[in-house]
């Protein structure tokens, strides 16, 4: 637990620089016991810091994530704290690449987690991309466009979750040749 945390005050992004949050993350306390490990594409300073400014929440998000069998889990909203941390499911055929969508939110952090099979899933930072759709804040949702040579992309797979915050645009459920289907949660957790 931060310093902040335990005096009550708030948590600032000064208070993560890239070398403190890097250790943070790969020390693992933040994990409490969860066999499933964070993608390394994940921008350790922003978890750091939402991490700590949202502990409750985070912590509540990788409690499920530990304790829940996540294969039998069936399709839909799952609620763990009213609308701060829920859990969306859903199984179904991944895309073709030219079919996925650049996406963003402002309302929510995403954690995104294959079950089953394996897909690709692209983020670049937000200040990179375009919006190309009105932000529609009953969904949480903007669409974009981003230049392929500011994008990185990354096989989500049951080994690892990826976490894409309101800085990242990401383009998840892109077909990796061999599998068409996944089985996969999004964890969506409150961005103050």
């Amino acid at each position: 637990m931060s310093q902040e945390s335990i005096n009550g005050q708030s948590v600032k992004r000064e208070d993560w620089p890239l070398k403190k949050s890097e250790s943070w993350v790969k020390a693992g306390d933040w994990k409490k016991g969860m066999k499933l490990d964070v993608h390394p594409s994940v921008n350790a300073q922003e978890f750091a810091y939402q991490y700590h400014k949202n502990k409750a929440y985070w912590d509540k998000a990788f409690e499920f994530l530990k304790n829940t069998k996540l294969d039998t889990l069936s399709v839909g909203k799952h609620i763990l704290d009213g609308e701060n941390v829920f859990v969306s499911v859903m199984e179904g055929p991944t895309k073709k690449f030219e079919d996925a969508k650049w996406e963003a939110h402002r309302k929510y952090i995403d954690i995104q987690y294959v079950i089953t099979g394996k897909e690709t899933m692209g983020a670049v930072p937000l200040d990179k991309a375009k919006i190309i759709d009105s932000f529609n804040s009953e969904k949480d949702i903007a669409f974009y466009t981003a230049s392929e040579k500011d994008a990185r992309y990354n096989e989500a797979n049951p080994k690892a979750f990826l976490i894409f915050f309101p800085v990242d645009v990401h383009r998840p459920g892109i077909k990796i040749e061999g599998c068409d289907a996944t089985k996969k949660l999004v964890v969506k957790i409150k961005a103050d």
